[in-house]
């Protein structure tokens, strides 16, 4: 008997220690890939800005929304900042539909439907205009894999796929 009352006033205590102040954060950062460290939103999905938009505009709606789902908070919620993340940056913009979208630096930031996992970048620079938001709220673009530095001829990149080309073909 003095099993079950530990084990029912352990799982009380648990349960009142959940709900009695652990808020999840709305946005938080985490290394992704090549695009290094980015803001992502709770559960680590990569999170994106549309360029098209101008602080405080909404342009993506509809269809576009369904492909990138905006990331909203509930009326009347505040953004909760999490790791590496300045409160400061967070807002909200009402979109045309009434929900409230969350921001960063002014920036609305949205999901991409084919990122399956945290982690995910697939939305990164598609139709030259949705990019991955750093946490000093710039855009980020990846840098091209084949970009090896040094700004040398010899690291170039440059691979050539003729057999015996001599390279002055330009």
């Amino acid at each position: 008997m003095k099993r079950i009352v530990f084990a029912v006033a352990a799982v009380a205590l648990a349960g009142a220690s959940l709900a009695g102040g652990a808020v999840l954060p709305t946005v938080k950062t985490a290394g992704v890939g090549t695009l290094g460290k980015v803001v992502v939103s709770a559960s680590g999905r990569t999170l994106y800005h549309y360029t098209d938009e101008s602080k405080g505009k909404v342009d993506c709606t509809g269809a576009c929304a369904k492909l990138w789902p905006p990331l909203l908070v509930k009326a009347g919620a505040k953004p909760v900042a999490g790791p590496g993340i300045a409160g400061a940056k967070l807002g909200v913009v009402k979109r045309p539909d009434g929900t409230s979208q969350v921001t960063y630096g002014g920036l609305g930031l949205y999901l991409y439907s084919g990122d399956k996992k945290a982690g995910d970048s697939n939305g990164e620079a598609l139709e030259n205009s949705w990019f991955a938001v750093s946490p000093a709220a710039k855009i980020v673009k990846a840098k091209p894999a084949a970009d090896s530095g040094g700004g040398s001829y010899g690291s170039s990149g440059y691979t050539s796929t003729t057999s015996g080309s001599t390279g002055s073909g330009y």
